[in-house]
Formats: C-alpha cells, structure tokens, sequence
C-alpha cells in the first residue's frame, strides 16, 4: 500500500469554485468510466488514497472535499451553507456536472454514502450506479431514536443541547480533535488495528485546525433530520451494490443487511474481519470488487446503448 500512497501524494490535488467557496479534490486516470468517491464524517479525499490508484488505471477517478471538510471552504453554518445531505448532495451533483462532464459511478462510504445516494436521488441523469460502503445508517436520527437504549435514546439529545453552546461546544471539539483521541476513535473504527497509522491520524487531524472546523462539526453533531438510506434507496433510479466489514462496531452488519430488501440492491457483499472503513482497511478487498462491478455495468450499458434500449 506505501506505493499507492507515495503515487497519489506526489499528484497535486485541484480546486474548484462552488457557490464562491474553495473546493479542493484530486484527480487521477484519463480513460473509461468516470467514478466519484465520497469520504465519511470527519475524513477527505485522502481516505480514498489507496483506491485512486488502482482505479484509475482504467477509470477516470475523482475524489473530493465536501464543503465543510477537508481541505475545502468551512463556511459558518448559517453563512449561505447549510451543512445537510441535501448541500453535499447538490456540490457533487454540480461537480459531476462541471469538472467531471459526464455521469458517473458514485462511491461513499459511511454518511458518503447518503451524500451519494441523494446526489443520485436528486439528480438521476448523471449516477451510473452507486456503491455503499459501511453505509450510515443513521441511528441518532429523530425517526430512529426509539429503537436504541435508552441510555442512548436519552443521551444523544441531552449531548446535543450542552454542544449547542459555543463555548461547551468549542471545548468538546477541541478535546476531540486531539491525535490522541483521534487515535483511539480510529482503533474503535478499524478491526486491524496496525491499520491506524500516524499517516491516518494526521489525515483527520489536520483540517481540525482551519478556522471554521469546529463550527462545521458542532453543526452536524446537532443534524438529527434529513434523508434515511431506506428513504434514498427505493428512490435511485441506478443499481446500488453495498460492501460491510462484518467487525463494525458502528454501523452493525446485522441491520445493514435488512438495506437489501430494496429491489435497487444488486449484492451485498459482506468483507470478514473488516471495520467500517473498508476502503481504508482492506483496499485489497474492496479495490477489486469495485473494478468488477463498474466495468460489469458499463458493459451492460455499452451493450443497452448499442441495441436502442
């Protein structure tokens, strides 16, 4: 994996203008199928450092920085952005449309996926399928509450409430923004912990210091609302193949598969011993599986294309 990485940090990311905010992303691959990746919370392009690579050898790759993460703009809440999956959906929608050109394969894992399935949601003409990583599945949503422990059920919104103070709220994030807490969050994410290296650490670490951050994570940290995957889901109007490291302690695979009653879902692959950022983990797992299924769907649409379906 040191050489994917070594490729992908000599390649300088790109940036792009959205709504007047600063929007950095990293491109790779000049051929085929375009393919966008969507990080999770908290993360950025370069979580999906150890897929560019290897798909861009027959794909034109497009990783980028949501609006609020990474090394892009983080605007206040409230300062012409809202910080919702419909925001995030619409800046990859316009991304696909104005630096990609073309409708693409849609990759997210964690809330990346949410964001994808409602860019394709909202915009149906430019998603060729959509890939679910380690999907959310969102339990601290309002809607979802009364299904958790109370301990839980109660908890959330009262941690919500003290975090809407801006001073309690500012202490928090700084607290948690920290390597050493980072570290130890990343050891609950990963099964394999030889997986959370300093490289990682300082990959989500780092964007904690830009001005704004912790307003972008207080801000989300109290979204309870917005869109479900099983509200998304039987909206797509692409094929969805979802990926689960069966040791996630997050996002358990037990209700990931019930995702799969959706008629939209062509397989749910589960990925053994694997936490819930399989890209990161176990890329020797999920590259592969990724490279299959989007040259088996553009086959089938070359071939749809080619008969005048």
């Amino acid at each position: 994996m040191a050489s994917s990485t070594s490729a992908i940090a000599l390649t300088p990311t790109k940036t792009w203008i959205w709504q007047g905010f600063s929007i950095c992303y990293q491109s790779q691959g000049s051929t085929g199928p375009a393919v966008i990746f969507v990080h999770g919370f908290g993360a950025s392009w370069w979580h999906w450092r150890k897929n560019i690579p290897i798909l861009a050898q027959n794909c034109r790759v497009y990783a980028l920085d949501l609006i609020g993460f990474g090394a892009s703009a983080k605007p206040k809440p409230g300062e012409n952005i809202t910080y919702t999956f419909e925001t995030w959906g619409q800046q990859v929608a316009d991304f696909c449309r104005e630096v990609v050109g073309e409708p693409a394969f849609l990759v997210g894992n964690s809330i990346g996926c949410i964001v994808a399935m409602q860019t394709a949601v909202s915009n149906p003409e430019i998603a060729l399928g959509v890939a679910l990583l380690n999907c959310s599945l969102r339990l601290l949503h309002d809607r979802k509450r009364a299904t958790l422990p109370w301990h839980r059920r109660l908890g959330a919104p009262l941690l919500q409430r003290l975090l809407s103070f801006k001073p309690i709220g500012e202490f928090f994030f700084n607290q948690i923004a920290k390597p050493k807490t980072v570290r130890k969050v990343l050891l609950q994410a990963y099964a394999n912990s030889a997986m959370v290296t300093e490289e990682l650490v300082d990959i989500l670490t780092s964007p904690a210091s830009d001005p704004g951050a912790a307003a972008v994570f207080l801000a989300f940290t109290s979204y309870s609302q917005g869109p479900l995957p099983e509200d998304l889901l039987p909206q797509l109007s692409c094929p969805a193949i979802i990926l689960w490291g069966t040791a996630d302690r997050w996002e358990p695979i037990e209700l990931g598969r019930e995702l799969t009653k959706f008629p939209q879902v062509q397989k749910f692959i589960p990925l053994e011993g694997v936490g819930h950022c399989p890209q990161d983990e176990a890329p020797e797992l999920v590259n592969p599986i990724l490279q299959d299924w989007i040259w088996e769907r553009t086959r089938i649409q070359d071939s749809d294309f080619g008969t005048g379906v």
